[in-house]
């Protein structure tokens, strides 16, 4: 049992629901009855289709280490049921600089249609936030199925992802010529061997979070008792660099257009640990023979193949959006925990309706782009030069990894710039070279 497992209910929320005759409670681990229920009400809550017996017991192995919690409403006819879900647990973020930030996941966010608008999920929100900061957690995250939702928490849009199309036919490959080789490999090899490719691509990738066994498992298809059947079709190749060590690795299946060629390939995952990596693996699937397009879906929304091609115009992103939203709960620790690309004196002024982050804050970043963060008074002394703005706590979330400009944000009155160019500065300071990605759903 981990600690987060083990926290007790927020008494606060919990409070709250019983006076509206309802009742918040954490389910145990060993509740495989109960948790099977939850999962059925999971399902009904994203209408998805109800999980058979096999489906569900893989799930119950997928959330048996989570913090699993619900909402029952004993006067419905089944009380057993839950009517509001969620999930959660403890889960590294990469954020700039490459270090993994422990921050709280919270995923499976439902309320049945019958118990809309009585509060049930501001109550389960903020249960999950102050159970996180009971957990000397700095940030919580999420991935969303709305976008109008979370802003009123305290989150906001840190990460996009992009989807592309390539058309094969036009895409003649002008990158480099990899030195090393790709090959096929089987499913179960990369189950060993994926998970430290993938931890070395992470210094290049903030956003990205940990991909606990249970994930890669179900993305190679070794999960049988899955309904997806044809994740039996995928087909996985790595790739060794001269030295013959795997430098990186790609899940790739083929649809065929009707019964006959040419296909389209949809490339489920392609993590590359160097950029001769990067270049072999497209290289491979752009030059798939019997192909005519690719489909690459949860990729970064700068992605440099669009430039080892000689038709530009032949990668074509078909959509971007809201992917990772943050928030950030203790400022100075999420702001120490990332490195900065301008050194100086950074006075942040934070609203929080919550009151998790509502404060005063001066970030003092170093040459070599750490950063000591501490609380700023009234009677403290304020440097000189010092780039002072005023954002709420959604907003700084935002610009957290990076790949939000404070420019924007101060243009669209989000941001109030309180001296002279503070938006323009900030913007240097928080940059990130790599543009935030995360590669999975949660």
């Amino acid at each position: 049992m981990t600690s987060y497992t083990s926290a007790p209910v927020d008494p606060e929320s919990a409070a709250a629901l019983t006076e509206r005759g309802l009742r918040l409670a954490v389910l145990d681990a060993t509740d495989e009855a109960g948790l099977k229920r939850w999962l059925l009400a999971d399902a009904r809550g994203f209408h998805e289709v109800t999980p058979t017996e096999g489906t569900l017991e893989v799930q119950v192995e997928d959330i048996a280490t989570d913090r699993v919690t619900g909402v029952w409403d004993a006067s419905q006819a089944d009380p057993e049921t839950p009517v509001a879900t969620v999930r959660s647990w403890q889960m590294g973020l990469t954020v700039p600089g490459g270090a993994a930030l422990d921050s709280w996941a919270i995923s499976s966010v439902t309320v049945s249609p019958t118990h809309r608008r009585q509060g049930i999920a501001r109550a389960m929100l903020t249960a999950e936030l102050r159970t996180a900061v009971q957990l000397g957690l700095p940030l919580a995250m999420l991935t969303v199925s709305e976008a109008t939702i979370y802003g009123r928490y305290g989150f906001g849009p840190s990460a996009r992802q992009a989807a592309y199309l390539v058309d094969t036919s036009r895409a003649r490959w002008i990158g480099p010529t990899p030195t090393g080789r790709v090959q096929f490999v089987s499913a179960e090899s990369l189950l060993a061997d994926g998970p430290a490719v993938f931890e070395r691509t992470r210094e290049r990738s903030p956003g990205e979070v940990d991909r606990r066994e249970i994930w890669w498992k179900r993305a190679l298809g070794l999960l049988p008792n899955e309904p997806e059947a044809h994740k039996r079709g995928i087909r996985a190749v790595r790739y060794d660099d001269a030295d013959g060590a795997i430098a990186g690795f790609a899940l790739y299946e083929i649809a065929l257009q009707g019964v006959s060629q040419p296909g389209r390939l949809k490339l489920v995952d392609l993590v590359a640990a160097t950029d001769d990596a990067y270049a072999a693996l497209w290289r491979f699937v752009i030059e798939m023979d019997m192909v005519s397009e690719i489909e690459a879906p949860l990729r970064s929304v700068s992605e440099p193949v669009a430039w080892q091609v000689s038709d530009h115009r032949a990668v074509r992103k078909t959509g971007e959006r809201d992917h990772l939203w943050l928030r950030i709960l203790d400022v100075p620790a999420a702001l120490s925990a990332r490195r900065y690309s301008t050194a100086g004196d950074y006075l942040l002024d934070v609203s929080d309706d919550l009151g998790f982050a509502q404060g005063r804050f001066l970030l003092t970043v170093a040459a070599d782009g750490t950063a000591r963060v501490r609380p700023h008074g009234d009677a403290d002394t304020t440097p000189a030069g010092t780039v002072e703005v005023a954002l709420s706590a959604a907003d700084l979330a935002s610009l957290y990894l990076g790949g939000t400009s404070a420019v924007d944000l101060a243009r669209a009155g989000r941001i109030i710039e309180r001296t002279t160019d503070a938006a323009v500065r900030l913007d240097t300071a928080l940059h990130s070279a790599y543009a935030p990605h995360l590669s999975t759903w949660f």
